[in-house]
């Protein structure tokens, strides 16, 4: 191995790197600075400062505030991430392997749900859950993210099956296996790169949304972001408390990347050379 030559070129990317980190970190500095602070201690002269006395029952009243709501966030989210990721590859597997007449022109109007905002749906959506006696609880907000989360999870599956050959599953017909049989036997076996990349995202986009949550869950049902809201609301707010949930609040994305960041990449990258 050859030593890295170190050049003034170098010098400069990486101690720009390292500036643009420190930049991109500071948010995250603050909300521990404020969140390790008693409340006496809190003012925007000092915002800056360390505390001299380390408050950590910041994070226990928090958690004990939020619990409820992050209770509903899991359930919620793995709910959510599950059944978008498995209706997402069976509709890859049809798109990519079982095309009927019109199929390419069915899977570009179903893509269009990519580019719908939540605002545009909101009311549309509400009047739906509220019909189907499925407004103010989990089970409507899971269903509106399954459903919402299936254009995307779809793209990311049939481009994923796209590189299974085709002949390997016209072998398995000619053998006698079935449209599921083929799929659990074959297909699924080969698609786990494929579900980590759209768990992984899908848990990122449920357990971050705010705007369903606050709008279609009473507050018995209420998510961590809607939790985490009304914790800073009001007009006397304790700082420490908001900052505290909203680390504990980003820690269950912020560990599944640490753990499990280098397969979303592997997943993302699957399929992208042909050899």
């Amino acid at each position: 191995m050859t030593a890295r030559k170190f050049t003034l070129g170098n010098v400069f990317l990486y101690g720009t790197l390292a500036l643009l980190s420190l930049f991109f970190l500071m948010p995250a500095y603050m909300a521990a600075v404020t969140a390790l602070k008693l409340p006496a201690d809190i003012s925007l002269p000092t915002a800056w400062e360390w505390p001299s006395v380390v408050n950590w029952s910041s994070f226990s009243d928090a958690l004990a505030k939020l619990r409820p709501d992050f209770i509903n966030s899991l359930i919620l989210t793995i709910c959510g991430t599950a059944g978008s990721t498995v209706l997402g590859s069976l509709n890859g597997y049809v798109f990519s392997k079982w095309k009927f007449k019109g199929s390419d022109v069915i899977f570009t109007l179903f893509l269009f749900g990519m580019f719908i905002p939540y605002q545009v749906i909101l009311i549309p959506l509400f009047q739906t859950l509220r019909a189907m006696n499925l407004y103010g609880g989990l089970p409507g907000l899971i269903l509106a993210h399954i459903v919402y989360g299936l254009p995307i999870t779809s793209l990311i599956f049939r481009n994923f099956y796209a590189q299974i050959p085709t002949a390997l599953i016209e072998s398995a017909r000619l053998d006698g296996a079935g449209f599921f049989s083929i799929y659990l036997r074959i297909v699924f076996p080969l698609s786990i790169p494929g579900f980590v990349v759209t768990s992984l995202w899908q848990f990122t986009q449920i357990w971050n949304e705010f705007l369903w949550g606050i709008c279609l869950t009473r507050h018995t049902a209420n998510p961590i972001t809607v939790g985490l809201a009304n914790l800073a609301g009001g007009q006397a707010v304790t700082w420490n408390l908001p900052m505290a949930g909203s680390i504990l609040a980003a820690l269950p994305v912020l560990a599944i990347y640490i753990f499990l960041g280098r397969y979303f990449i592997r997943g993302l990258l699957a399929g992208s050379v042909k050899e």
